[in-house]
């Protein structure tokens, strides 16, 4: 019986990481697609907070925010913050930047 739980466990642990991994490569797909759209260039981006949670669509999923920096002018750099249930794309909050033509 003890295997069986650590088997269930260690199946789940794993699953849970390739999922992750799924959500962190799609949010960096919309931080670069954002950044393209914004005529900016992407610096990074990086997973701020996860967790479990009923979706919008009443689902269970999970609930992440990735925090991307990107810079306007190549001398300041700006956080901006994507929020995402899965690996669709809910909100972003993106703070006041210099535009530079």
């Amino acid at each position: 019986m003890i295997t069986l739980w650590l088997f269930i466990l260690i199946f789940s642990s794993c699953g849970f990481f390739w999922f992750s991994r799924q959500i962190a490569e799609a949010a960096r797909e919309h931080a670069k697609q954002q950044s393209e759209k914004l005529n900016v260039q992407l610096l990074s981006v990086a997973c701020q907070k996860r967790r479990l949670g009923v979706l919008k669509n009443g689902q269970l999923g999970i609930k992440s925010e990735f925090l991307f920096e990107f810079s306007s002018d190549r001398d300041n750099a700006y956080k901006a913050t994507l929020y995402l249930e899965n690996q669709t794309l809910v909100k972003i909050d993106v703070p006041p930047h210099r535009i530079i033509d």
